[in-house]
């Protein structure tokens, strides 16, 4: 009997992991802790989302929500988390699992995960943290010049989206 090893849905479990940790985090603290701030944008309509029937109607498909300063009663568990939130000054308790999570950032720390389920990545290459940074990406590191002279010294890796090789 051989066993494959699937490694894209090892490391989408472990990138829910990371955000389940973080959440974690701020339930314990009960605030965002230092200069934290998670933005998290998930699938409205994915099964065990519970968001009032006005949030769903107004973001039928993907809803992005802040946790930073005005937020209550965070619950964290192996599934996913809920939280209270003010919606045009009317208080909310939004349910969300961690398969409905399209995307965490906390961009203070410069920090971001993209996710995509791991059926819906057949041919793509491994999942990975996506940067979230308002700075540009630096340029590749130039070929190292053949003959005697001394190369340039490496530039930092340059991280590329795996959004930019999907197919369309």
């Amino acid at each position: 009997m051989s066993t494959t090893i699937d490694y894209k849905k090892l490391m989408y479990e472990a990138m829910q992991g990371v955000v389940r940790r973080a959440l974690e985090i701020f339930a314990e603290e009960g605030r965002a802790p230092h200069s934290h701030s998670f933005y998290i944008t998930f699938r409205t309509r994915h099964p065990g989302v519970e968001l009032a029937p006005a949030l769903v109607e107004a973001y039928p498909d993907v809803m992005t929500i802040v946790l930073q300063h005005q937020f209550w009663d965070l619950q964290v568990d192996e599934e996913g988390f809920s939280v209270g939130l003010s919606f045009s000054s009317t208080p909310h308790v939004v349910k969300i699992p961690f398969a409905a999570v399209v995307s965490f950032a906390d961009p203070p720390a410069e920090f971001g995960l993209r996710f995509v389920p791991p059926e819906e990545l057949e041919d793509e290459p491994a999942l990975g943290p996506v940067p979230v940074s308002d700075r540009p990406a630096r340029a590749p590191a130039p070929a190292p010049k053949a003959g005697p002279e001394e190369a340039e010294p490496p530039r930092e890796a340059q991280v590329v989206s795996i959004d930019a090789f999907r197919k369309r």
